[in-house]
């Protein structure tokens, strides 16, 4: 197990350096002038001057990337202020170290991705084991028709829909908002409870699809055609070797969406204007805060990267033939 995860970490760290390379050659690289999007349209020469020397773009660029990795590891300084390691840059726009701004942003991030990944977690693989379990009833078909109509609505219509309705109109429940869960648990959980429910709604259609075909699929399968025919019950089957066995799929997709989550649910936030990562990196695009976009995409690349691992360590745990990989 130890030498699979291993293997798996050497890989991961392989993907994380291409991807830096790639998104510091598009941000820093292919733009004629980085500093001049920065800068803005009235931006004087002077001005320009000292973008460029706080962004680090008077070199060549294999040798900015050279020293971007470096202050990663070591720190850096810049003209605007000192950045410690790790350093994945410095905004000159918000005059302090960009990690320092992604760690302020991400306890909003987390607590949606989290309780979102919750709720549609329990409510698609219920939904989706219990129409497998009655497959071909009205039940079954009832889910799955359901299940195709939430999944073709969009967050940007359900949230101002649910904002209007649900609060504004009925008051049912209370204005979005991020309280710290350490302050106040019960503001933490009735500020996010509308974006969570609007956010898994369209995650609790395709899991409940998933669950469903997966099972199905499963069910199929040799193994579970022995069970039965060893007289096992159907409950036996369904849960103990039908079930396992179609976990895998569901995480493989649960591992990208959650790692796609903890990066930043950018209409999301944007929409119920929660002050987390997705919002910041739109923000960033607004503003041409180069080091803070870069900064945002990284961190959700490792995010990424490290769900990934975590899928992979699962995957090991579900079926250990995968270790042998």
């Amino acid at each position: 197990m130890l030498r699979f995860l291993l293997r798996r970490s050497l890989g991961a760290i392989a993907i994380l350096l291409i991807i830096s390379a790639v998104t510091f050659f598009l941000f820093y690289a292919i733009p004629r002038n980085p500093a001049l999007l920065a800068c803005g349209k009235s931006c004087t020469p002077d001005q320009l001057a000292i973008v460029e020397r706080n962004l680090g773009i008077d070199k060549p660029v294999p040798m900015q990337y050279w020293e971007y990795m470096v202050g990663i590891f070591a720190g850096r300084d810049f003209p605007a202020g000192a950045c410690p390691a790790p350093c994945l840059g410095y905004s000159f726009t918000d005059n302090r170290p960009v990690l320092d701004t992604i760690l302020d942003r991400l306890p909003t991030t987390f607590s949606l991705a989290v309780g979102g990944a919750v709720v549609f977690l329990i409510l698609g693989l219920s939904m989706g084991m219990l129409a497998a379990w009655r497959r071909g009833t009205w039940l079954d078909k009832s889910l799955s028709s359901t299940s195709l109509v939430l999944g073709s609505f969009q967050i940007y219509f359900l949230g101002p829909l649910a904002l209007a309705v649900l609060v504004h109109q009925t008051q049912i429940l209370s204005q979005p908002k991020y309280v710290p869960f350490t302050d106040d648990p019960v503001g933490w959980f009735s500020g996010l409870l509308l974006p969570w429910l609007v956010l898994s709604t369209i995650f609790t259609a395709n899991y409940t699809r998933m669950a469903r075909a997966a099972l199905i699929e499963e069910l199929r399968e040799d193994h579970v055609r022995t069970a039965k025919a060893k007289g096992m019950s159907r409950s036996t089957v369904f849960f103990r070797h039908a079930w396992r066995g179609s976990l895998i799929p569901i995480v493989t997709i649960f591992g990208i969406d959650l790692g796609s989550l903890f990066g930043g649910a950018m209409i999301t936030e944007v929409t119920f204007n929660l002050p987390g990562l997705g919002r910041l990196a739109v923000a960033s695009v607004v503003e041409s805060n180069l080091p803070m976009l870069m900064g945002v995409m990284l961190f959700a690349a490792l995010m990424i990267v490290l769900c990934n691992i975590l899928v992979d360590a699962c995957y090991a745990l579900i079926d250990p033939r995968v270790r042998l990989a």
